[in-house]
């Protein structure tokens, strides 16, 4: 009998040695994963994982997982989910999958992007669950609460805030766009409550049209409320704005990349030269810099501002000084 039970407990002290050596093996096993996210489905078991692994040649064995996986029966209990799983031990990938550590991906909005861009850029994005269309885009934007009405209360131009937005796999787009868009409101509120008195802009949406304007002349951040100013100035002297980027808006996919004589004489209702005050909806994503350039703009006398060919511009208080710096910068070097 006692010979019985020693040789029991000789047989349990060897199982037990084989398993704390088989799970050492297997902790300290790199995952020879060769793509760079690995996606684990609904109802996946890590057994049936381990065997998709060892299909791809990511790990030599399953025996280890179901041994790993009996002594501890919690550590194994993997979470749905897209993971990045490159240079890690199977333990540390192990460690993600259980605790449900996704991925995260980023999508970013640029300044001064339209929204059809950033739509194409949004099909475009790892792993997104594209499920908007633009006929009822507006619905996931809160249009509906910004005062608006007619077309503009349909029309999603400028309603997104330029920024990096984090997201895990298949999450929905419309929910990356409801995102986007409460920030803008956040964002344009905060801005449209410390603006300056006396604008020439009667409400928070004019302030996002001109800002959008004012995102598409310059890059330059120190220039924006310079910008801003000259088309206030124009504003208050009932002058047309004569802004080049509401033309190109306004031909849409007609523009070529050149504009032409004939493209500022065509009647759109992004005509700056043809028509008077702002044109009926932002014409691209303003950053917040714009967006304060526009409810805060710089004091100053300008009428008008012309290119200089390094990305910042010339501003000129009058007419006579305008054409000078136009014949300077632009006329010259066209001769030249």
């Amino acid at each position: 009998m006692k010979k019985l039970i020693l040789l029991l407990l000789l047989g349990l002290v060897i199982v037990v040695l084989a398993a704390t050596h088989t799970i050492s093996e297997f902790k300290d096993a790199p995952l020879r994963s060769d793509t760079h996210y690995f996606e684990v489905k609904r109802g996946d078991s890590f057994l049936a994982i381990c065997q998709r692994w060892q299909r791809q040649g990511w790990v030599d064995s399953c025996l280890p997982y179901q041994v790993y996986g009996k002594v501890f029966p919690e550590r194994v209990k993997v979470k749905a989910g897209v993971y990045e799983l490159l240079g890690l031990s199977v333990l540390d990938a192990l460690s993600k999958l259980s605790a449900g550590a996704q991925a995260d991906f980023m999508f970013t909005i640029i300044e001064g992007q339209t929204f059809k861009q950033v739509l194409t850029n949004l099909k475009d994005a790892p792993f997104i669950h594209f499920d908007l269309n633009e006929a009822d885009v507006a619905k996931h934007m809160r249009l509906d609460t910004a005062g608006l009405s007619g077309d503009q209360a349909f029309h999603p131009e400028g309603w997104l805030y330029p920024e990096t937005y984090h997201y895990h796999a298949h999450s929905k787009a419309s929910a990356l766009i409801k995102r986007a868009s409460e920030r803008m409101h956040q964002q344009l509120a905060s801005a449209w409550q410390q603006r300056a008195a006396d604008l020439p802009i009667s409400s928070a949406y004019e302030a996002l049209i001109l800002a959008s304007i004012i995102e598409k002349e310059t890059g330059k951040a120190q220039e924006r409320p310079i910008i801003a100013s000259v088309f206030v100035n124009r504003l208050n002297r009932k002058m047309r704005l004569q802004t080049d980027p509401t033309v190109i808006y306004g031909l849409g996919e007609r523009f070529d990349g050149d504009i032409k004589r004939r493209d500022l004489r065509e009647h759109t209702p992004y005509n700056t030269y043809r028509i008077k005050g702002l044109p009926p909806t932002p014409i691209a994503m303003p950053s917040f810099a714009a967006i304060k350039a526009a409810t805060q703009p710089a004091q100053t006398d300008y009428l008008y501002f012309v290119s200089k060919g390094d990305g910042s511009h010339y501003f000129s208080k009058s007419l006579r000084e305008h054409n000078q710096a136009v014949q300077r910068y632009i006329l010259n070097k066209q001769n030249g």
